[in-house]
């Protein structure tokens, strides 16, 4: 891979894992750069489910590019989140299950390192 696909291949994967980040702070209702752009907004409860949208479609786009750059991103998620991800259909079953468990939410550098 040339210096400049390496960059491609860098760049997309850190904007993937900003992806990743926005859409799980989104889940777990914490502060997003979403609620600066409508803070007015914060007192409506369907915010939060618009809030969950939008940070979906960021997600999505981020991993049609890597797929389109054939750049892999995977390695990012689990295997369930993988076919969430996949099937594209923002259901409750993601919202209710993105963590298999309660107690394995893991840290994006956790699993970068």
């Amino acid at each position: 891979m040339g210096n400049e696909q390496q960059y491609s291949a860098e760049f997309f994967t850190n904007k993937l894992s900003e992806a990743k980040t926005h859409f799980e702070r989104a889940l777990d209702c914490k502060h997003t750069d979403f609620d600066d752009l409508y803070p007015y907004m914060i007192e409506h409860p369907q915010f939060f489910w618009y809030k969950r949208y939008v940070a979906w479609s960021e997600l999505l786009t981020i991993v049609k590019l890597c797929n389109e750059l054939s750049i892999e991103w995977h390695s990012l998620f689990s295997t369930q989140q993988v076919e969430y991800i996949q099937k594209r259909v923002m259901s409750s079953k993601v919202l209710d299950y993105w963590y298999e468990t309660n107690d394995s939410k893991e840290s994006m550098s956790d699993k970068l390192a």
